[in-house]
């Protein structure tokens, strides 16, 4: 079972003080030095005042001032995500530092609230996401301290720029978004990817590292001080969950069996393109998977598509013939929703939304829908093609919006997904709905329809590339992270890499050592952000489309089902958005799968995938390793290259060429040919 977490009040973190003459007085003792000096470590940070109607004024002001102070940052993050200015930017950094300040003072505020008492339900989950949120607790240098290492790890991240392949004297200018991330989705070429794999994580560990270490300090202080075991400790509180952790480890035990048949067909494709570099029972080495973190295999497709000669669904061509615009593409996207008896775009969105891209200034391309905070004004910003990517984009932020108005009437607090993920799995839960032959066949874009077994499993395949593929990553970044946290900075690096290789079969493609610091090649682990909310959404959109798909009346295999035009998913859709954050996930899930289950579960991904995996099974009949044997090799590699280049490094070496290896490769090979 899990541990059941201990209620405590601010009063409680004094039991170790001599007798003192009242529990009152002894309470405002503790509470006054709370506010002095910011320490505790009692569970939860609390105060003594349990007045209901203090605390509903609180409240009710709180809502006032944060919501106006909501729409003054949004209006400053979309003047600059719309007009790239340095103006623009100054000012929304200017509009956040505000922010913050706010959100301290409010902090201090509903810490005086002994808020687990309150009576009302409501209000004590609105003052308890208040106390236990953020970093506030910290003294002001060392608030200012890590907000500022942040932004500056983000920063480095942002604007680190690499030199191109093979390329003498040439412009060191390459980003990702632009430049690395199309290279390591189109290239074959092993020698080339493997060159941008490595400079892209040269130029961002070493220099973050230092950086980090002193986060998880002040990260972990700020828990401490907010009545947490470590930072991990509060940022799991976001999930409301004690079993949360056991939640995921079941659904990525439940998963894994799927997992490395889709990684065994996968590994036997990518030695039919690489050769030998490729153990046939192995792990697969980080840098031909498509992306740069190994975490998406879309763009391997081609490369490992079931039937070559079935079409892809791409309904592009159609779109163009039909002379099919952005402005209808966001109408088409609208009526879907209409169509399930959901709520039409308000005036305020198509009065301001941004659906083609500006000629005039410089504007951030990246999809968006945006919550302006004040009830009336919801808009999405979006560079549209006419392309069939571009029409799913439009019904995936339509998706967000759709959430927004469903629970716009709570208190801000409550304006908000029933658990981080939510948003997305709503939004991926109708891109299951939208990208299917049956829908975009009902909607005129598609003449043929074929419900072929060869068209299906090709279907299937890219799916499950998108989604299954991403599963083993989503799950480990936090697990990491939380791991740092809780056990402190040693091996952080070989750590990391330990958790791929367990769980994704992927290991480093070179010699890797702490000085590396690998896991800050991901932006959410510099920036900050949390990353088990993505590893929730691919759960629970498959959940709720298969909840969804059945009032609907759906018939056949899952993947087949379009929601279009059921009123019957349609309620349930809005009964589950229109609670935003005002009650436990668990009552939502429970509603959204009409009480067979309140937790996470793979029953219905891998219901929507079983075709696919009956297939795989077939093809993997004459693999020696279904998933990947973690021989002597594999387990030591890191370890065993680290001391080497370490003991290197700290002899004088300051760079690695290939002819200085090669005398190290040969003492190297020896070692592993005699094992």
């Amino acid at each position: 079972m899990c541990a059941t977490r201990v209620v405590m009040s601010i009063g409680a973190t004094m039991n170790l003080s001599r007798r003192m003459t009242t529990v009152r007085i002894r309470n405002f003792i503790a509470f006054s030095v709370i506010l002095l000096y910011g320490e505790t470590y009692g569970k939860y940070l609390e105060g003594l005042n349990m007045n209901l109607g203090d605390a509903l004024l609180f409240l009710r002001e709180y809502d006032s001032a944060a919501s106006l102070m909501c729409t003054r940052v949004t209006i400053a993050q979309w003047n600059f995500a719309t007009n790239v200015t340095d103006a623009n930017h100054q000012k929304m950094i200017d509009e956040q530092t505000l922010k913050l300040k706010f959100e301290r003072a409010s902090w201090r505020k509903a810490i005086t609230f002994a808020w687990s008492r309150i009576p009302d339900p409501l209000a004590r989950r609105e003052l308890k996401m208040i106390a236990t949120r953020g970093r506030s607790s910290l003294t002001d240098d060392k608030f200012n301290e890590i907000y500022r290492l942040i932004a500056e790890m983000k920063e480095i991240y942002i604007k680190a720029r690499i030199c191109p392949y093979r390329q003498v004297d040439g412009k060191c200018n390459l980003s990702l978004d632009h430049d690395i991330n199309k290279i390591m989705a189109q290239s074959k070429n092993y020698d080339e990817l493997l060159y941008y794999w490595q400079a892209w994580h040269e130029a961002i560990g070493p220099q973050v590292q230092n950086k980090y270490l002193r986060y998880v300090q002040l990260a972990n202080r700020a828990a401490k001080l907010n009545g947490f075991a470590d930072a991990g400790d509060q940022m799991k509180e976001l999930f409301e969950d004690e079993c949360f952790q056991q939640n995921m480890a079941e659904i990525m035990s439940a998963i894994t069996p799927f997992y490395k048949n889709l990684f065994t067909y996968v590994r036997s494709k990518l030695i039919e393109r690489y050769g030998e570099v490729i153990r046939n029972d192995g792990p697969l080495p980080a840098h031909i998977l498509g992306d740069i973190w190994a975490q998406n295999w879309e763009n391997l497709f081609e490369l490992v598509q079931p039937f070559p000669a079935s079409r892809k669904l791409d309904v592009t061509l159609e779109m163009i013939i039909q002379n099919i615009t952005p402005m209808r593409m966001f109408q088409i996207a609208e009526e879907f929703f209409t169509s399930l008896g959901m709520k039409p775009m308000p005036p305020e969105f198509w009065k301001y939304s941004i659906i083609e891209k500006p000629i005039d200034r410089e504007i951030k391309c990246t999809p968006s829908a945006w919550d302006f905070c004040n009830k009336i004004d919801y808009r999405i910003k979006q560079c549209t093609r006419v392309t069939m990517e571009d029409l799913l984009s439009t019904h995936y932020e339509m998706a967000h919006l759709q959430y927004y108005l469903q629970y716009k009437d709570h208190p801000l607090l409550f304006r908000n997904e029933a658990i981080p993920g939510f948003h997305e799995a709503v939004s991926d839960a109708i891109g299951l709905s939208v990208f299917t032959q049956q829908h975009l066949h009902k909607i005129g874009l598609l003449n043929n329809l074929t419900n072929d077994y060869d068209s299906s499993i090709n279907f299937l395949m890219l799916m499950a590339l998108r989604k299954v593929a991403y599963m083993p990553f989503a799950y480990i970044v936090d697990q990491w992270r939380w791991r740092v946290f809780s056990d402190g900075v040693e091996d952080m690096t070989a750590h990391w890499w330990k958790l791929r290789l367990q769980y994704q079969g992927i290991v480093p493609p070179v010699p890797r050592f702490e000085r590396n610091f690998d896991p800050a090649a991901k932006y959410h682990i510099s920036a900050d952000s949390s990353y088990a909310k993505y590893f929730v959404s691919i759960v629970l959109q498959f959940q709720l489309f298969q909840s969804l798909c059945e009032i609907s009346g759906h018939t056949g295999e899952l993947h087949t089902c379009d929601l279009y035009r059921s009123r019957e998913a349609g309620r349930l859709l809005s009964d589950i958005l229109s609670a935003g954050a005002s009650r436990p996930w668990q009552d939502i899930v429970k509603k959204m799968t009409r009480g067979r289950t309140n937790r996470l579960d793979a029953g219905a991904i891998l219901k929507y995938f079983e075709p696919l995996n009956v297939w795989l099974k077939r093809q993997n009949e004459m693999q020696p390793v279904i998933g990947w044997i973690t021989n002597r090799d594999d387990r030591g590699i890191f370890h065993f290259f680290s001391v080497l280049f370490a003991q290197w490094h700290q002899n004088g070496a300051r760079r690695i060429g290939l002819w200085n290896l090669f005398p190290l490769l040969l003492v190297i090979l020896k070692f592993f040919v005699n094992l």
